[in-house]
């Protein structure tokens, strides 16, 4: 398939920017708000904290696709059990953080630790119930996340990762890391997998979000009973990359 052009034709540069400092200036301040809101709402229960900031995920979403023309599609919904389960999520972007949050139920997030440190923002993605792993750490850091995500798992909590561990350019594969299959084989729970392209459109370090359709892919439970977690990691990844083939650099 032919990968998109720099930019749209008819669109001028100048236009894409002045879409994207309008974006910006909105997305930065108020991202620093709720980070500020959700450390005053310590009190207040996970599921409350939850529910506010996925209200301010849909005010983000709402608010590029109004200044960057930037909307989404989803297919695979009805492959989203009842039953709480491991999503495996294709990494390219910043905009998949977001839009997770709001296409699963409960959740909470496998991240690096040092994203803890992080002045308001990591402050309050702590008071969110993150695994928080040290990546450097190894075999310790799969029996961390094991051990944590086991009882989140127990808890009702739905686990998020990017098996990859960091984001991919379009078109790109990472080598998938073993943990979260390892914490599918030893828990029981299935994994969800999800394929997008938003890097295409909302691409690493880049000012402008060019406008367009992020295509997201949803799959079906993949079970890990009676598999290795090498064998869930290889089935996981294989319909990932799959579906990567068929949308990257699909036009709209």
């Amino acid at each position: 398939m032919t990968p998109l052009p720099p930019y749209p034709e008819g669109t001028s540069r100048f236009v894409l920017y002045l879409r994207a400092a309008a974006f910006w200036l909105v997305f930065a301040s108020t991202t620093l708000i709720a980070a500020i809101l959700v450390l005053f709402m310590f009190p207040l229960s996970l599921a409350s904290r939850q529910a506010f900031v996925n209200t301010y995920v849909r005010f983000v979403l709402r608010w590029l696709r109004i200044t960057c023309k930037l909307d989404h599609e989803i297919q695979g919904l009805e492959n989203i059990p009842p039953e709480t389960c491991i999503v495996f999520s294709k990494h390219q972007s910043t905009w998949e953080t977001f839009a997770i949050q709001i296409i699963f139920p409960a959740q909470i997030w496998v991240a690096k630790r040092e994203l803890l440190w992080i002045p308001f923002f990591g402050w309050g993605l702590a008071l969110m119930k993150p695994i928080a792993l040290n990546r450097g750490s190894g075999r310790a850091a799969v029996e961390q996340l094991v051990r944590q995500g086991t009882e989140r798992l127990a808890e009702g909590l739905w686990v998020i990762l990017f098996p990859e561990g960091t984001r991919v350019a379009p078109g790109k594969k990472g080598r998938y890391k073993i943990g979260g299959a390892v914490l599918a084989e030893q828990s029981g729970y299935p994994i969800i997998p999800v394929a997008h392209n938003a890097g295409e459109y909302w691409p690493r370090h880049s000012f402008i979000k060019y406008p367009g359709t992020i295509q997201v892919r949803i799959g079906p439970p993949i079970s890990p009973l009676g598999k290795t977690a090498q064998e869930v990691l290889k089935e996981s990844s294989d319909w990932i990359e799959s579906m990567m083939a068929e949308i990257t650099g699909a036009q709209d």
